[in-house]
């Protein structure tokens, strides 16, 4: 049975489902109908962080031009340019036994590629999810729908997964920025340029 959460709710992954050392995070979304003229580039990134919260080097930044990470802990399956069809747009694959010991966290987010240029936010985007799948036995763990919370912002932080002793545990964040992905890389540690 899938467990529900809400924005802030936390909980115990590792802990509460013993055996569970590899996960598929499936993200998705729909777009509103508007009279833009172009696709909706949404682009799922993976960001390990050390202890003070700041990734420190390229293999911290995990996303569709750098799809491996964390020594080979965590990977991008490849990016979706439209966000059509049903189910996940796109997916990151995380391996909890294989995360470097330095990493305490890992911030999974969202960002809508040439916002600028195409005039696109999130406040167009509807339906938004991210689901935690075991990625042995295909059974999804829990799921978070973010709700309509959005309107300017270009880039939202949609969960993390943390450290706790030798356990991961699970948090629903639902968080905007402006800026899109260069104001989320700046807010982790790193020039985006």
């Amino acid at each position: 049975m899938t467990i529900s959460l809400s924005k802030g709710q936390r909980i115990d992954l590792t802990k509460t489902n013993p055996g569970l050392t590899r996960v598929v995070v499936g993200l998705g979304w729909d777009t509103n109908k508007y009279s833009g003229g172009a696709d909706f580039d949404l682009d799922a990134s993976a960001f390990l962080l050390y202890e003070d919260g700041k990734a420190k080097a390229a293999d911290d930044f995990v996303f569709y031009n750098n799809p491996t990470g964390g020594a080979g802990s965590v990977t991008h399956t490849g990016d979706n340019r439209t966000g059509e069809g049903d189910g996940d747009d796109e997916q990151i694959v995380v391996d909890f036994a294989k995360i470097p010991a330095n990493i305490h966290r890992i911030g999974i987010t969202v960002t809508i590629y040439d916002y600028e240029a195409r005039a696109q936010n999130f406040g167009q985007v509807s339906n938004a999810f991210v689901r935690v799948v075991d990625a042995a036995t295909d059974r999804e763990v829990l799921r978070y729908d973010l709700g309509e919370d959005f309107s300017t912002e270009t880039a939202v932080v949609f969960c993390e997964f943390y450290r706790q002793n030798a356990d991961w545990k699970f948090q629903a964040i639902g968080s905007g920025f402006a800026g899109g992905l260069g104001a989320l890389a700046k807010n982790y540690g790193l020039d985006a340029q």
